[in-house]
């Protein structure tokens, strides 16, 4: 039994904050019924991401809330707080935290206090000061994000199909992905193909007609997969008249035009930016030790090294990898990861909370699966190279089994087989961005902005 009454806090609804939580709320019911422990989950969304599926519901062949866990029905029996935390002080085990609640009292921030602190903010996009790229850059690390780039092609096609002014439809037709890793090459392919898909019903818009630019500032993509692997997507990406810049950078997206290194240029009204993540900031608003690039420093038993009572995993955690053979090699910081080193962190919070000796995290990497499109992918797994069909359908077998509570596995399963047997879903709610834009207009306002959507 536990020692004595506990609140344990969890930052982060992500992929740690989720599987720690799950994980405790197995190992500690009894005692959470009891009330001997108290688990508080802080979160920005009520909901975990399932990231590798936001690719597929760009394209439209997931629903976007099949993407999403909600946090509130599978942690029943933990407190889910939706706010987020600004600064914490571990050393008086306080946190402060922003809610929709301080928000509108409008009486600041609120402290909260722990015992057992599990940080996991996870981490954010990664940014360069490239000019215009705040202004005309679209990400890809949410839902909602993945929603609105696939209203936005589908209405670039409108607008292109509409116009017949020929500089509007080659940036409306043009679509540039800055990034060559998973977000980036999957995102692309999927959205290619959807958009190659949707032009048979456009009378005057062609797949031809469409350029789509792949820029990576390394000279390959996909590294995750291998070499050979990677050299593979960069050809069946060419085949498919993709135009893939490798050792190429972005200059400038200013104007709407896109500048590359290699001195070409490229109007556009579609800049997807996807060039890597970045520590989440909070990390840098605790007394907790953090090492070069902003990640805190862990053990292998997943505590934040020479501090009690705090543990972290995941993008915000530096982890040593226990597999490794050379020293100071750190854990990558992925889903893969993410997944096993939660239940580690939960089985370990338990064994601390009774006294127990602490276990090691040791998880020898087992590969990576990506997908290039509707039955077409790359992996590496276990030392075995798989291309195409095999390797597209180990991709979605994979993600299947990992997708968190039956009730995801099961909806997820159904979308996908109901797609196989009928057409694409080709239609743009970007209104949905703005969703009182009519109404304002009806009573007489002035909508602040354009409610056609992210055109």
């Amino acid at each position: 039994m536990v020692k004595e009454r506990a609140r344990i806090l969890i930052v982060g609804g992500g992929y740690v904050g989720l599987y720690t939580a799950l994980r405790l709320q197995r190992r500690l019911k009894q005692e959470l019924k009891s009330g001997a422990i108290e688990i508080v989950v802080v979160s920005p969304d009520p909901y975990m991401t399932y990231q590798p599926f936001l690719p597929e519901a760009a394209a439209g062949s997931i629903s976007p809330r099949h993407v999403v866990v909600p946090l509130r029905r599978v942690l029943d029996l933990c407190k889910v707080v939706i706010g987020e935390a600004t600064a914490i002080d571990h050393a008086k085990r306080t946190a402060t935290l922003t809610t929709l609640a301080t928000e509108e009292e409008g009486a600041g921030a609120e402290q909260i206090t722990y015992d057992e602190l599990v940080l996991a903010p996870g981490s954010v996009s990664r940014t360069l000061p490239i000019p215009g790229l705040a202004e005309h850059g679209i990400g890809f690390k949410t839902v909602e994000e993945a929603i609105g780039l696939r209203n936005h092609v589908i209405e670039q096609m409108d607008i292109a199909s509409s116009t017949r002014d020929p500089a509007i439809r080659d940036a409306a037709l043009t679509f540039v992905f800055v990034g060559g890793g998973y977000a980036g090459v999957e995102a692309l392919a999927e959205l290619e193909d959807m958009a190659r898909y949707t032009a048979r019903y456009y009378h005057n818009v062609k797949r031809e007609d469409m350029k789509w630019i792949l820029v990576e500032a390394t000279g390959r993509i996909l590294p995750e997969v291998g070499e050979e692997m990677g050299k593979y997507a960069v050809t069946e990406l060419r085949r498919r008249n993709i135009d893939v810049r490798l050792e190429t950078r972005i200059e400038s997206c200013a104007d709407r035009v896109a500048v590359l290194s290699d001195g070409s240029r490229f109007p556009t009204r579609t800049f997807v930016w996807t060039a890597g993540v970045k520590p989440h900031p909070v990390l840098a608003a605790t007394d907790l030790p953090l090492n070069e690039r902003g990640r805190l420093q862990c053990t292998a038993q997943l505590t934040v090294e020479g501090t009690e009572h705090a543990w972290s995993a995941g993008d915000a955690a530096a982890v040593p990898d226990a597999t490794a053979k050379e020293p100071g090699k750190e854990c990558a910081p992925n889903a893969q990861h993410a997944v096993r080193q939660a239940k580690a962190l939960g089985d370990n919070i338990v064994h601390a909370l009774r006294g127990e000796p602490q276990e090691t995290y040791a998880h020898k990497y087992a590969g990576s699966v990506a997908s290039l499109g509707l039955h077409k992918g790359v992996a590496h797994v276990y030392g075995r190279k798989l291309k195409g069909y095999p390797a597209w359908f180990m991709h979605r077998v994979y993600h299947l089994s990992r997708v968190p509570t039956f009730n995801r596995k099961a909806r997820v399963l159904a979308e996908w087989t109901l797609s196989g047997l009928f057409k694409r879903e080709i239609v743009s709610l970007g209104s949905l961005e703005h969703p009182r834009a009519e109404f304002e207009l009806a009573a007489g306002g002035k909508p602040s902005q354009d409610p056609k959507g992210s055109s």
